[in-house]
């Protein structure tokens, strides 16, 4: 997953969900923030930004925010870019399937359906932005819509679909993940039920640059 013209600049502000005041050459640009969740924890006033030019003309905002730096990591916090680059290693870890963007089962949409011959394979894809001490954690904020997918995910198990969801952290150096039980107890729960249930769960984190993000290793799990 790359993008084209990219620039660092420093992030000043968040008046809301979609836009942030970033300093850019010593000017102030608003830009589009390619992530409605909080991210309290990384934008941060002064935290080094990576922003990447907009194709479209016609918007107001130049610039999408797409990445942090916390400390020495650069964390890639671009909603869009887990599923962008899903598939590379969805064809690494299931050789041979053909593989279809977003496929409707019961009243869920999955990121991804894959099927070879009798195999028939739904995988729904999480980025992970959030890391304390080395421990990548999923959900920053509570998630109705993520318990929602994991019991449609284990319907789905329950008519012969093999189903998997598949945390993507969107940097490198993590040592683990685990669900975030403090911010989200039920989605942790719900996770745990999932998996005893029959639904698989996948782990990898994501080698970052300021110009791409490419899936790296498997990460140990601990639920």
């Amino acid at each position: 997953m790359r993008y084209g013209s990219v620039r660092e600049g420093r992030f000043l502000a968040r008046p809301n969900r979609f836009i942030a005041r970033v300093e850019l050459c010593g000017a102030v640009e608003t830009v589009h923030v390619k992530n409605t969740g909080r991210c309290r924890e990384l934008l941060v006033p002064g935290a080094r930004v990576i922003l990447a030019a907009a194709d479209d003309p016609r918007r107001k905002t130049r610039y999408d925010l797409v990445a942090v730096w916390k400390g020495e990591t650069l964390i890639n916090m671009d909603s869009q870019a887990p599923n962008t680059a899903a598939p590379e290693l969805l064809r690494r870890l299931f050789p041979g399937c053909a593989i279809f963007p977003e496929r409707t089962f019961g009243s869920s949409r999955f990121d991804f359906y894959l099927e070879q011959g009798t195999r028939k394979i739904f995988v729904e894809v999480k980025g992970v932005t959030l890391e304390r001490e080395g421990l990548a954690l999923f959900p920053d904020a509570p998630t109705e819509r993520g318990r929602k997918h994991l019991a449609e995910l284990v319907r789905a198990v329950e008519q012969g679909y093999e189903a998997w969801v598949l945390f993507l952290i969107q940097m490198e150096g993590c040592a683990a993940f685990a669900p975030n039980e403090e911010t989200d107890p039920a989605f942790a729960a719900a996770l745990r039920a999932a998996r005893g249930a029959g639904m698989g769960i996948l782990c990898y984190d994501c080698a970052v640059t300021p110009e791409s993000m490419t899936p790296r290793e498997s990460i140990k799990i601990l639920l």
